[in-house]
């Protein structure tokens, strides 16, 4: 099989960082949207399993036919949204599947009419680059930052990839996390907590429908996964230079909620953080065979669904300095990169810095992150310069 011709360590490496930084950092808002609807541990363990499997099978069978990377998640800012609303509204869980397949069918509609693909195609480049850059930039921010609760860490682990980057920067990042964790297990760092083997159930629950869980759940649920999660993911896309059916992936991420809501799937989407730490130069040197990671992290999806428990256990061991470091030293080319090409027009400069600053805010407004508000300002700052130039240019 050619996935196997293909499938390179450092390939490998890149799927098992994406999951690990993925899910580590917002599983615990899962559980929290989760609980705010009175879900039962089995009802928990059902979302994982159902979440697993879409985020796995989303991402593994198109990289695999397309053989280029599709990288698909949950909607972080999503759950954030469902917890908060969730807990002050006395939704029940029936409700919440109801207003899951809702925005399921939302995104199908949003796919099948390429309605944001449009909008995307109107974003000069320079601003999705920045963009990308905005987004990525906070992780390597933290990759630092975590040197205050673990420097002897986060030294070493900059200090191997340095070297490795010197002697293998194939294997940059495989020596990098290999480092961290000997270090973590010697230190006695490491939070094991172990769950006896056995596969998840899919628990199934009848959907309800309510105008208030609607206006309350669906819609917004809707506008994060499209605006905060979606658009961002798009713009990964593009600066990383892959031609991909895009609206036809946002119609089949829509399709896989809906199918997999009455067990716990809320919504699923475009990565961004996760999708360049695949779709980037560490993952391998060849972008035609970067695919391979892409499916290696469907592939593991795909199991922690199957065996939730453990692998949720497995993975939550890991200090969170060690996560979040080598999430931003991962990250690190293709933050480069994004600024390199979102300052390289000097007549794109000023908008796409303000695209990058603003997104890089981390602002929230209306319950919408801020990769939407870093696009909105840097398009509205490039139509002013545009507009002047066009005024200055009329004959008086």
């Amino acid at each position: 099989m050619q996935f196997f011709k293909d499938l390179s360590l450092s390939a490998f490496v890149a799927g098992f960082v994406a999951v690990l930084v993925g899910f580590t950092s917002s599983v615990a808002i899962v559980f929290q949207a989760a609980q705010s609807f009175g879900a039962t541990p089995a009802q928990i363990s059902s979302w994982i399993w159902a979440l697993g499997l879409g985020m796995g099978l989303c991402s593994l069978v198109p990289s695999l036919l397309l053989r280029k990377p599709v990288m698909v998640a949950w909607s972080t800012p999503g759950a954030a949204v469902l917890a908060t609303a969730g807990a002050a509204g006395s939704f029940s869980m029936g409700e919440a599947v109801g207003a899951f397949m809702v925005c399921s069918l939302l995104v199908i509609l949003v796919g099948a009419t390429r309605g944001l693909e449009r909008v995307a195609d109107r974003i000069p480049m320079e601003i999705a680059s920045a963009l990308l850059a905005g987004v990525l930039a906070r992780f390597g921010i933290q990759a630092f930052a975590a040197a205050q609760t673990a420097l002897p860490l986060v030294l070493l682990m900059v200090g191997a990839y340095l070297v490795a980057r010197r002697m293998a920067a194939r294997y940059a990042v495989v020596i990098t996390l290999v480092v961290g964790i000997l270090w973590v297990l010697m230190t006695g760092q490491m939070a094991w907590f172990m769950e006896p083997v056995r596969l998840a159930m899919p628990v199934f629950v009848a959907p309800q429908w309510s105008v208030s869980a609607i206006i309350s759940l669906a819609i917004p649920l809707f506008v994060v996964t499209m605006a905060s999660q979606n658009l961002p993911g798009m713009a990964v896309i593009r600066a990383s230079g892959y031609e991909l059916p895009v609206s036809r992936l946002i119609t089949m991420t829509g399709w896989a909620s809906l199918v997999l809501a009455p067990f716990g799937a809320f919504a699923l989407n475009f990565s961004a953080i996760t999708a360049a730490i695949c779709m980037g130069p560490e993952a391998h040197e060849d972008r035609s065979k970067r695919y391979t990671a892409a499916a290696s992290c469907g592939a593991i999806y795909i199991v922690i669904g199957l065996f939730g428990a453990l692998v949720t256990g497995l993975l939550t061991s890991f200090p969170k300095e060690l996560v979040v470091a080598i999430a931003g030293i991962a990250l690190l080319s293709t933050i480069g990169n994004g600024l390199a090409s979102a300052l390289r027009d000097e007549r794109h400069r000023e908008p796409a810095l303000i695209t990058f600053l603003v997104t890089l805010s981390g602002i929230t407004l209306m319950d919408v992150g801020s990769a939407f508000w870093g696009v909105v300002a840097g398009s509205l700052a490039l139509f002013v310069q545009q507009y002047k130039q066009s005024r200055s240019a009329l004959p008086r």
